[in-house]
């Protein structure tokens, strides 16, 4: 709460049974069927309120989409190339297999 003392803050969540933790991270990392969020320069916090245990995490957010090996195969052995070439065409159509194919035909 703004503009209280962070002694009776603290004070007041030990009598209601609620934990705080700082976890010293360096980056964090949340994997979704379709993207990656990192988080870097993260502030990490764990909360431990009668058992229920929660993160709150806050720092610079990036997304990145996910491109498994599987899509880079499929994409170098339809479009001929290299598994680099694909992997690099994954990346610029944000992992659309079928853009990335017919991007590389072109050339």
């Amino acid at each position: 709460m703004p503009g209280m003392d962070p002694r009776k803050m603290q004070k007041m969540m030990n009598r209601m049974g609620i934990k705080q933790q700082e976890i010293d991270a360096i980056e964090v990392i949340i994997k979704t069927t379709d993207k990656n969020l990192i988080i870097r320069n993260p502030s990490v916090t764990k909360i431990d309120m009668m058992g229920q245990k929660t993160l709150q995490i806050t720092g610079d957010i990036e997304e990145e989409s996910s491109i498994s090996e599987e899509d880079i195969k499929t994409v170098s052995e339809q479009a001929e190339v290299l598994e680099e070439e694909a992997k690099k065409a994954l990346e610029e159509s944000d992992g659309d297999l079928a853009e990335a194919i017919l991007n590389l035909k072109k050339e």
